[in-house]
C-alpha cells in the first residue's frame, strides 16, 4: 500500500468516526427532547369535562312531562339542581290545599305560582328562622311600606328583630308614596320585597337570592347576585367591593375559586379572598353559616345616625373570626378602631345637619308635605346617600366611595343646607 493509500484510509476512518459521533449526539438530543415532552404532558393539568346530570331526564312525572313542553327552560334548570337530585318533586313546593291563601286551580290540583317561605321551611327550618330575624326579613319591607299594614302577629315579629327595634326613617315611606305604584313596582319593591309578607303569613322571598329553578350555590355566593339590590348612590356596596382589595382579588382570580364547595366547610383554599356571602353569611373559619345578614355587624350603618347593635360585641367576634383566616389580630384591631372613628365622624356631620335645619322646623317654615322643596331633598340626600356611602366605604375599604361619593358630598350638602336655611330665615324676617 502506498503512502497516499494509507492517508486515504486514515481519512475515511476519521470521517466515519465523526459521523458516528454526530449521529449518536443527535440521537441523545432526540431522546432527551421526547423525555421532556412526556414529562410536560404528565405534569399538565388534566382537563375533564364537567358532567351535567339531569335528574329529570327519565322522569314520567306528569308535571315534568307537561312542563317540558310548555316551559322547557324551567324543567331544564330544575333537572340540574341539587333539589331535583334529592328527589324533591315539583308538587312538594307548589301544591297546596284548595283553601290555601293565594292557591289557584291547575290541572285538577291547587298550586302556588310562587312558593312561599312556608314551603321552604319544611326542609330549611334553621335558614328560615335566621332569615326571619334579619334585615332581609320584615325590616326590608317596612323600609318602604311602613308598618301600618302589618298584622298584630307580624308587628310583634318585626319589633323583636334588632332592626325592628330601631325606628326606621319615615322619609323613605313618604318618598315611596310620592312616586306611586306605576314607578315603585319596578323600583323600591323589586329589592325590598325580599321581606314582604305572603298571604299565608310567612315572610320573605327566598328566590331573590336563590334564583329558581336551579338554586345554584355558585350563583348565591357570587357578589353579582347581591349587586341586584346593593348598588347605587344610597347603598353602593357592589361598587365599593369592586374597588376594594377583596373585590380586586375576586375580579382577577375568582374563576378558580371553589364555588360549589359544600356549605359549612369553606376555607381559604376555597376562597382566598371574601365575597359578600363569605363575610356576612358563609360558614368560614370559626363562624358558622347564617341567613341573618346582620349577625356579624357592629353598627346600624343604614341609619341616619348610626348606633351600635344589640350584642354588637358578639357580632364583632363572629365577623372577626372570618377576618382572622387571612389577617392578624393587630391588623384587625387597628382597622376596627379606625372604622369606628370614621362612623362617628359621619354621625357628627348628620347631627350638624339636624342642628342647621332645626330653626326652620321650629318656626314652621317647612311645608307639611315631604319632598316638595329642594331643601327636603338636600337634607335627605346628605344622610341617606352620602352619609351612608361614606360609612359603607370605610368598613368595606372603598376609598373613592368614602371620599368623593361620601364625605365630600356630605360637606357639599352641609354648605347648601346652611344657605337654604339662611334664605328661609331671611325671608321670614322680611315678611314680618
Amino acid at each position: 500500500m502506498t503512502q497516499n493509500d494509507q492517508q486515504d484510509t486514515q481519512g475515511q476512518g476519521l470521517l466515519g468516526s465523526t459521523r458516528v459521533l454526530l449521529i449518536g449526539m443527535m440521537a441523545v438530543i432526540v431522546v432527551l427532547g421526547l423525555a421532556l415532552v412526556v414529562m410536560a404532558i404528565g405534569q399538565s393539568p388534566t382537563v375533564t369535562e364537567e358532567v351535567r346530570v339531569d335528574a329529570l331526564a327519565d322522569s314520567d312525572d306528569e308535571c315534568v312531562v307537561c312542563h317540558r313542553r310548555t316551559t322547557p327552560g324551567i324543567v331544564e334548570q330544575y333537572g340540574h339542581s341539587t333539589m331535583a337530585a334529592a328527589e324533591v318533586a315539583c308538587r312538594d313546593c307548589h301544591e297546596v290545599k284548595a283553601d290555601y291563601p293565594d292557591a289557584v286551580e291547575h290541572e285538577g290540583a291547587y298550586v302556588l305560582n310562587s312558593p312561599t317561605t312556608a314551603m321552604c321551611e319544611d326542609c330549611h327550618q334553621a335558614e328560615v328562622a335566621q332569615f326571619n330575624q334579619s334585615r332581609h326579613g320584615l325590616p326590608a319591607y317596612v323600609a318602604y311600606a311602613g308598618s301600618q299594614k302589618l298584622s298584630p302577629e307580624l308587628l310583634e315579629t318585626y319589633e323583636s328583630i334588632p332592626e325592628g327595634s330601631f325606628n326606621p326613617d319615615k322619609m323613605r315611606n313618604a318618598l315611596f308614596a310620592k312616586e306611586g305604584p306605576a314607578i315603585t313596582r319596578f323600583a323600591c319593591e323589586v329589592c325590598h320585597n325580599i321581606g314582604k309578607p305572603a298571604a299565608d303569613g310567612s315572610v320573605g322571598q327566598c328566590q331573590k337570592c336563590h334564583l329558581r329553578h336551579k338554586f345554584s350555590l355558585e350563583q348565591a355566593r357570587k357578589p353579582e347576585t347581591c349587586n341586584q339590590c346593593h348598588i347605587g348612590p344610597d347603598h353602593p356596596q357592589w361598587e365599593i367591593y369592586q374597588e376594594s382589595p377583596h373585590g380586586i382579588a375576586y375580579m382577577t382570580g375568582g374563576d378558580d375559586w371553589h364555588w360549589e364547595a359544600e356549605a359549612g366547610t369553606l376555607t381559604v383554599e376555597d376562597f382566598p379572598a371574601p365575597t359578600c356571602a363569605t363575610c356576612h353569611m358563609s360558614g368560614f373559619g370559626a363562624s358558622g353559616t347564617t341567613h341573618d345578614i346582620g349577625d356579624r355587624l357592629t353598627w346600624y350603618l343604614f341609619a341616619p345616625i348610626s348606633q351600635r347593635r344589640p350584642a354588637w360585641q358578639d357580632n364583632q367576634t363572629r365577623m372577626q373570626n372570618v377576618c382572622l383566616e387571612c389577617h392578624n389580630e393587630n391588623f384587625i384591631e387597628a382597622f376596627y378602631t379606625d372604622a369606628d372613628k370614621a362612623t362617628e365622624a359621619v354621625n357628627a356631620w348628620v347631627e350638624e345637619s339636624n342642628e342647621i335645619i332645626a330653626p326652620v322646623k321650629e318656626q314652621g317654615l317647612l311645608t307639611d308635605e315631604a319632598f316638595d322643596e329642594t331643601i327636603d331633598f338636600t337634607y335627605f340626600n346628605l344622610w341617606h346617600h352620602w352619609g351612608r356611602t361614606a360609612k359603607f366605604g370605610a368598613w368595606m375599604q372603598g376609598p373613592d366611595y368614602t371620599q368623593w361619593h361620601g364625605a365630600y358630598e356630605v360637606l357639599h350638602d352641609l354648605a347648601e343646607l346652611r344657605e337654604m336655611v339662611d334664605d328661609k330665615l331671611d325671608e321670614a324676617r322680611a315678611s314680618e
